[in-house]
């Protein structure tokens, strides 16, 4: 998605107030809607992945999460399709959804729709957004927070998914 691609704007109760280009949301913090999957294998293990530095975002950073912010028109279900296919490419798996997540910190404030699916198949990487990725267990990946630097918004997805014991 480039920065001047348009987005919906969301109020506290995820209602579209407005829009706006991405970069007028980067720069003004402005409240959009994203979708975060979390990507299994068979083993149970998570595909975590290093963010390249030209993100808008987070660059450079780990991610536990597939995924992206939806344009103006666009409903969940179908940006994680989207999302899936264009950094990895993946399509055609079911996706099970799990719960909305309201985040924000100073710099992203979203409002979420989290997916799981599983898969085993050779991925594709999307080589402007990921530069490498790998599969772990989720302990590994939380004991790997602890020393390296990952999206915040990703990890409150991922702990309250673990939290709730949906694996």
């Amino acid at each position: 998605m480039s920065a001047d691609e348009v987005v919906a704007v969301v109020d506290d109760d995820d209602r579209v107030v407005g829009h706006a280009t991405r970069r007028e949301v980067r720069e003004r913090n402005l409240r959009h809607r994203s979708v975060y999957i979390l990507v299994f294998n068979s083993a149970d293990q998570l595909f975590i992945h290093r963010r390249t530095t030209t993100k808008d975002i987070y660059p450079g950073y780990w991610d536990v999460a597939v995924g992206g912010v939806l344009q103006a028109a666009e409903e969940y279900e179908p940006a994680a399709r989207r999302e899936l296919e264009e950094e990895l490419g993946v399509a055609g798996i079911p996706l099970r959804p799990l719960f909305r997540l309201r985040y924000e910190d100073a710099e992203n404030r979203v409002w979420g729709a989290v997916y799981r699916c599983t898969f085993d198949g050779p991925l594709r990487l999307q080589v402007t957004e990921i530069e490498r990725g790998e599969w772990l267990h989720l302990p590994a990946v939380l004991a790997r927070t602890q020393s390296e630097r990952f999206c915040p918004d990703g990890l409150a997805a991922l702990r309250r998914y673990a939290l709730t014991g949906k694996a």
